[in-house]
């Protein structure tokens, strides 16, 4: 949630976001609604003021004829106080569902633009590989070496789902473990997550949990939901917690499954193991002091870097822009890897993205820091982070693709050949078990 303080004083600015954002919002509403509530706090605190009078004074010396007075007078301000807050929390209501649209603000240095062309290049890292022959997509490559089943996974669970298999089940265990070892060495702390979680965590992250245009699933008859991504119950672990400032910033690594409707996803690029509705993820989330927050954005953009150039997977670095940058961001970062099967002659795919929400996300969860360290006693919101360390079933698709040879097999990155026991998947012979 946007400081609505903020907003009040600079709503011109609130205003300006809105538009570099593509985000139609009546802000002159919510600050119409802001001040409302605002008024109706001072009139119910007036009211319990007189109330407290009232009290005080039926319990000092009152005189036989003002009694009644005062025991009326107290009857019309319990009345007038219930109607009060009655009001007020119907304000405060109102102010929520109005202040819940607005999307954080946007660091200065975010590309303006609405669609995909208009984010910014900023780095590119590592070769394109070169084949000399025809190089074939994931799920060409993953049928004809028995490491994925769809057809039985449409039957079972739906479409969109899958069956991991033979040395697949291996590469998605080694590249859950190669990312964990690089995160606790780094001082992460590793932690496997819930898979669901309440409906207030998932709106304070920023995630829509109800209504069609929802991107995650919902429990029937339960006020919880099935996670989109490890942010979500990571940001929730400290939900309601007040941190000092000497234990931040606080690091942590979760490893979960992730769970995505999808909804309206097709088209060539969304083919195989692209667009899923579940895979497994680890996520890298942060709590920290304001001050240090675009650092540790840089730490969580340098970490994915490291972990894809290891795997020497090409990839390309993308400022992102402020159309599509997400409610909660600030400020956001994309790794797309190249994938020699996408399109024609390759095409480059979205394999991992970090965020700086800065105080929007802990403002809904209520994370609080306290810095005792200079002698005087400061308080305010932290600021959270998160990134993507390796979104397995997309890290699989690159390795598959860029890793083919011209026999038909796969190589393994050198980096994961002690997590997964061998340097090469190999076409099974015919009669060969699957």
């Amino acid at each position: 949630m946007l400081d609505l303080k903020y907003l009040r004083e600079n709503p011109e600015a609130v205003k300006r976001n809105a538009r570099d954002r593509h985000v139609t919002i009546d802000v002159d509403a919510i600050v119409r609604a802001y001040d409302r509530r605002n008024e109706l706090i001072r009139a119910t605190e007036a009211l319990r003021a007189d109330r407290n009078t009232n009290t005080q004074a039926m319990k000092g010396k009152v005189s036989p004829e003002e009694r009644p007075r005062l025991i009326e007078e107290g009857k019309q301000l319990k009345l007038r106080i219930a109607a009060a807050e009655e009001d007020l929390a119907a304000a405060e209501r109102e102010l929520e569902e109005l202040a819940e649209k607005l999307p954080n603000m946007t660091h200065p240095d975010s590309p303006r633009g609405a669609e995909e062309a208009d984010n910014r290049e900023l780095q590119v890292v590592g070769t394109i590989p070169s084949f000399d022959f025809t190089p074939v997509d994931h799920v060409v490559l993953a049928e004809a070496l028995d490491l994925v089943d769809f057809e039985a996974a449409a039957r079972v669970s739906g479409t969109k789902f899958y069956y991991l298999k033979n040395e697949a089940v291996y590469l998605e265990l080694a590249l859950s473990r190669f990312a964990l070892d690089i995160l606790r060495d780094r001082g992460y702390t590793p932690m496997i997550t819930p898979d669901i979680a309440r409906t207030e965590v998932v709106a304070g992250i920023g995630f829509n949990p109800r209504g069609p245009e929802s991107n995650i699933y919902n429990l029937e008859n339960e006020d919880t939901s099935l996670v989109g991504t490890a942010e979500i119950t990571l940001g929730g672990y400290y939900s309601g917690r007040t941190i000092p400032a000497e234990e931040m910033p606080l690091r942590m690594a979760g490893i979960s499954h992730c769970f995505r409707r999808e909804a309206g996803s097709a088209g060539q690029f969304s083919r195989g193991l692209y667009r899923v509705h579940q895979f497994t993820k680890v996520e890298m989330f942060i709590v920290c002091m304001p001050e240090d927050s675009e650092a540790m954005h840089q730490e969580l953009l340098e970490i994915e870097k490291d972990i894809f150039s290891r795997l020497e997977i090409p990839f390309r670095v993308l400022d992102i822009c402020t159309g599509d940058l997400g409610g909660p961001a600030y400020r956001k970062y994309d790794l797309e890897a190249w994938m020699p099967g996408r399109g024609e002659s390759g095409e480059w795919g979205e394999v991992t993205s970090t965020s700086n929400c800065t105080d929007f996300q802990s403002r809904r969860l209520n994370v609080r820091y306290v810095d005792n360290r200079e002698g005087k006693k400061q308080r305010g919101y932290a600021h959270l982070l998160n990134g993507t360390a390796v979104a397995v079933s997309r890290a699989i698709i690159a390795i598959l693709e860029n890793f083919q040879e011209a026999d038909g097999s796969v190589r393994i990155p050198a980096a994961l050949q002690p997590y997964t026991g061998f340097d090469r998947i190999e076409r099974k012979r015919e009669g060969d078990p699957s």
